[in-house]
C-alpha cells in the first residue's frame, strides 16, 4: 500500500474499519463529508449505510483510484481541505441546509490535524449546516480537545473547542491499527457542534484572550495580561478586577467562563 509522507498518510487496517463505522453510527438519511478518505477503507462501508457521501482527498492518485471504483452514493473530489470553504462545498455538493445537516468524518493527517480542527470549529460557528465531526486523531491532540483547566494538555485548542462543541472520545487505537504504524496511539473523537453559550459573548474575543495569555501560561495572570491590556489602553489589574478574577492565578487554570469574563471586560 503506497503512502506519501508529505501527506501524513496512515491507513486503517481492515480489522478496525468495522469498529470505526460502528462508532460513527450512520443512518440511512445521513449525508457525510469525509476528509482524507485515502484508499476508501471506511468510505464504502459508510456510504452503504448512509444517503450520500462526499470525499475530499488531496492526493490525486488516490482520488482517481476511488473514482474508478464507482462506489454507490459517493462523490470524490481532489482538494486541499485547508484551502476550501467546507460549508460552501457541502451546500453545493450535498444540498446541505440548516434543517438537514451534514456529518463530517475523517482520519486527519497528524501533521495538520490542529489547523483542520480550528477550521472545522470556525466553519461550524459561522454556518449551522454541520451536525458533528467524528475524527481520528493522535491521542495527544484528542486529549487537548477535552482537557481540564490546570493540566498540561489544556490550552487554546481546548478553549476554542469548548466554545462550539461537546467532545466525546469513542475509541482508542494502538499504532498497529494502521499501516504504516505511527509511533503514537490514536483516538476517535466526536465533536457535536452547538452554538456558543449566550453568556460567552464574542467568541473571537475569547479566543484572542486565550491565545495571548497562554503564551505565558506559567506566569501570574497579572503578568500574562499586561501586554494585551496595554494594547487596549488598560491596566492589567483593572481588567482582572472587572472580570472578578485573582491576579495571582495562572492562565492555564482559567475556565471557559473566566476567559469569557476577561473578554467582556476587555471590550468595555
Amino acid at each position: 500500500m503506497r503512502t506519501r509522507r508529505r501527506f501524513g498518510q496512515h491507513f486503517l487496517e481492515p480489522a478496525w474499519v468495522a469498529k470505526l463505522v460502528s462508532a460513527i453510527a450512520p443512518t440511512a438519511t445521513d449525508r457525510f463529508l469525509e476528509i482524507g478518505p485515502g484508499h476508501g477503507a471506511i468510505t464504502g462501508p459508510l456510504a452503504a449505510r448512509a444517503e450520500r457521501l462526499l470525499a475530499v482527498e488531496v492526493d490525486r492518485d488516490l482520488v482517481h483510484a476511488l473514482q474508478q471504483r464507482r462506489l454507490p452514493n459517493v462523490s470524490v473530489i481532489a482538494a486541499d481541505v485547508l484551502a476550501i470553504d467546507l460549508a460552501e462545498l457541502a451546500t453545493r455538493e450535498l444540498d446541505a441546509r440548516s434543517e438537514s445537516k451534514v456529518r463530517i468524518v475523517g482520519n486527519l493527517p497528524y501533521n495538520i490535524s490542529s489547523p483542520i480542527l480550528i477550521q472545522l470549529l470556525e466553519t461550524a460557528a459561522r454556518d449551522p449546516i454541520f451536525q458533528d465531526a467524528t475524527l481520528m486523531l493522535q491521542q495527544e491532540v484528542a486529549d487537548r480537545l477535552h482537557a481540564r483547566p490546570g493540566t498540561r494538555e489544556y490550552g487554546v485548542l481546548t478553549v476554542t473547542t469548548a466554545l462550539g462543541a461537546d467532545v466525546t472520545e469513542l475509541l482508542s487505537l494502538p499504532p498497529g491499527a494502521f499501516r504504516p504504524a505511527p509511533k503514537v496511539r490514536s483516538a476517535v473523537v466526536r465533536l457535536a457542534f452547538r452554538p456558543a453559550a449566550p453568556d460567552v459573548g464574542d467568541r473571537r474575543s475569547v479566543i484572542a484572550v486565550a491565545r495571548s495569555v497562554f503564551q505565558q501560561r506559567r506566569k501570574m495572570l497579572s503578568n500574562a495580561l499586561s501586554a494585551l491590556a496595554a494594547a487596549r489602553g488598560m491596566e492589567a489589574a483593572a481588567l482582572i478586577a472587572q472580570a472578578g478574577l485573582d491576579p495571582r492565578q495562572r492562565p492555564d487554570t482559567l475556565t471557559l467562563a473566566e476567559f469569557a469574563r476577561l473578554a467582556v471586560a476587555l471590550g468595555r
